[in-house]
């Protein structure tokens, strides 16, 4: 997918290898989708990963911060992404094992939500 945001550009090909990784303007920023799911986020130049217990302890422990924003004059924090390493952002072999755990992530949440219920035919 091409995009007119260079720092968008550069982290699909970052996550390339994973297979095809697509952006979608959303709220200012960009989601960015693999087979259909989630798994990152771009907003204020910063790329932010799908985390959940299983893989947010690395972030923590790497000291890499959370996605906030601001609303009503307040900070907000949404826990579900995180930035990866900065060295991670200029080398795609190190943003790798990374960018797999956030994708097994959104894979994860993808199949905890529920499905809606089908109404019978009449």
């Amino acid at each position: 997918m091409t995009t007119a945001d260079p720092f968008v550009a550069h982290c699909l090909e970052l996550l390339a290898p994973l297979g095809s990784v697509t952006a979608r303007r959303m709220f200012g920023g960009h989601g960015l989708y693999c087979d259909g799911v989630m798994l990152a986020l771009v907003a204020d130049d910063m790329l932010y990963l799908k985390v959940d217990d299983a893989n947010r302890g690395a972030h923590e422990t790497a000291g890499l911060p959370p996605f906030t924003y601001v609303a009503k004059g307040r900070q907000r924090a949404v826990m579900s992404y995180y930035q990866p390493p900065l060295d991670a952002l200029d080398d795609a072999a190190t943003m790798r094992p990374w960018a797999e755990a956030a994708l097994a992530a959104a894979r994860r949440a993808r199949l905890a939500k529920p499905k809606p219920e089908r109404r019978a035919r009449r």
